[in-house]
């Protein structure tokens, strides 16, 4: 088994229309070609998914307990609200999840600045915009 979840919150969908300026251009659709690529030349298959809705979300990463050999999260704005969330990466432990952010949530508003998802992650990528899923996909790989 050499697969890795790779699992995107709410309004994630709408990459390359919502705030470019914070954003960048890519498509979600784009951004998924780029892990798709990364992934194959590190040996490694991806599950690629979204959805604007937290269950689906906690769902995702406990069926990647028992599918996948770790998880690329960016959990989008349930980042900083979602115990579920936390929860459910805790519960699958040992299940490595990186966690990944387009943007620097911490040069960004103050709400934005606590994840919920940090302390049960192995590491936590920001502000590198598309770059940061391979980045976490590569650090994934390395600590396989």
């Amino acid at each position: 088994m050499n697969t890795i979840f790779v699992l995107n919150g709410p309004n994630l969908n709408l990459l390359g229309k919502r705030e470019p300026g914070i954003y960048g251009g890519k498509t979600l659709a784009d951004i998924e070609g780029d892990c798709r690529k990364n992934a194959e030349a590190l040996g490694l298959a991806i599950e690629f998914r979204q959805s604007n809705h937290e269950g689906n979300l906690v769902d995702w990463i406990h069926e990647a307990a028992d599918k996948a050999v770790g998880v690329v999260l960016n959990a989008g704005a349930y980042t900083h609200t979602s115990i579920a969330i936390h929860d459910a990466i805790r519960a699958t432990a040992p299940l490595p999840v990186v966690e990944v952010h387009l943007s620097n949530i911490h040069a960004r508003e103050p709400f934005r600045h606590v994840s919920m998802v940090a302390p049960v992650a192995v590491g936590m990528i920001c502000g590198f915009g598309p770059l940061g899923y391979t980045m976490a996909l590569q650090a994934l790989a390395a600590r396989l």
